[in-house]
């Protein structure tokens, strides 16, 4: 009895491990070199994201790397710059559980020089086997009817080989499907109950979809992963108006509030 007790224990303790490996976040490495690939210590790189404010800073170590650690999903720019160098930016792709490399291969900068590079950035391919559709929310603004409430055709207008049958989302040629939130798996035992109708489209900054060959923490449902990345509310203006009263002290009219609205919702602050 006590080696059994021993055994669910291990079992439990593997089982919480698997399931918290579901993370919404990835990680950006890369080295920075001139033309005759001699590593550049001390660039400044600058990690952005496309789609919000978000942003990281760093310089290139004594052997020209560079790493970027707990960055969220989504699209994103590298922009290196030193003194002596052109300027050189890449766009890059992070997806959950992925590390891209990135090479800046900087040129020398000519005197009196300038140089016009016209043209899309070039997307690092993330390092993973697995196939991945990554939907940002401008994308599925962009797409006719794909921001209706209860409706899936975000998915089925973007993700190859997913279709709906018999009002069930199907992907490679079954319905068994795992649903997540910020990594987090959504309960369900019901392999005929369809949980994607529950999100509303409006309300999604990112959703990542992976179709096969996934990490085993992910669940049993072999089909496809769905991983939804809810909005956060810091793309949107950060501005409001105050308006204070107050009052003198000892006395029963005395009032000290702060009354504000951000983003179109009241706050108070007494």
């Amino acid at each position: 009895m006590h080696r059994f007790r021993v055994y669910l224990a291990v079992w439990v303790c593997v089982f919480f491990a698997a399931v918290a490996s579901a993370t919404i976040f990835g990680r950006v490495q890369g080295i920075v070199h001139d033309p005759q690939h001699r590593p550049i210590q001390g660039a400044h790189v600058a990690l952005k994201a496309q789609d919000s404010d978000w942003k990281q800073e760093q310089d290139s170590k004594d052997s020209g790397e560079f790493e970027f650690n707990a960055v969220p999903v989504g699209n994103y720019t590298v922009t290196v710059t030193q003194q002596g160098f052109q300027t050189m930016m890449q766009a890059v792709v992070v997806q959950s559980d992925t590390s891209p490399v990135m090479h800046f291969e900087l040129a020398i900068s000519g005197v009196n020089q300038t140089a016009v590079v016209s043209g899309e950035a070039v997307t690092a391919a993330a390092e993973t086997v697995t196939p991945t559709t990554l939907l940002s929310r401008q994308q599925i603004q962009d797409s006719p009817g794909a921001d209706q409430t209860n409706s899936l055709a975000m998915i089925t207008d973007n993700v190859p080989g997913a279709y709906m049958v018999h009002d069930q989302l199907h992907l490679r040629g079954g319905h068994q499907v795992s649903w997540l939130v910020d990594g987090v798996p959504v309960p369900n035992t019901n392999i005929a109950s369809n949980v994607g109708p529950q999100f509303d489209p409006k309300d999604i900054d990112y959703i990542e979809v992976q179709r096969g060959s996934y990490e085993a923490g992910y669940g049993d449902r072999t089909y496809g992963v769905f991983n939804v990345l809810p909005r956060t509310g810091f793309e949107r203006d950060r501005e409001c108006d105050v308006t204070v009263s107050y009052g003198e002290y000892h006395r029963a009219t005395t009032k000290s509030t702060a009354e504000a609205t951000r983003n179109g919702w009241p706050i108070t602050a007494a």
